[in-house]
């Protein structure tokens, strides 16, 4: 048994389960404070599915991510951008 995956596979469905719990934080949010968000862990998903030779859409990815189908999950909990968070977006990307 390997318990590093293991560990790892939970770590991983807790900080699912804890995005899930925070919609309020957007995926905008956590691409400024992290460079990263739920698309970008979906995205690496379907890149590490596909390394193992698994068949892994990124829609399939995202619901997984998401807990539901992304469009419905936009609809639902998804706001518009601000005019400050865009800013603070394209200021943590110019400084890579």
């Amino acid at each position: 048994m390997n318990h590093q995956t293991d560990i790892e596979a939970a770590v991983f469905r807790r900080l699912l389960k804890h995005l899930d719990d925070n919609k309020d934080v957007q995926n905008i949010d956590l691409m400024i404070l992290a460079d990263f968000c739920r698309n970008c862990l979906s995205k690496w998903m379907v890149a590490e599915a596909e390394a193992r030779g698994v068949e892994l859409s990124y829609e399939q990815a995202r619901e997984k991510v998401y807990g539901m189908p992304y469009e419905e999950w936009k609809q639902q909990y998804q706001t518009k951008a601000t005019p400050e968070q865009l800013a603070a977006l394209e200021a943590r990307q110019k400084s890579k």
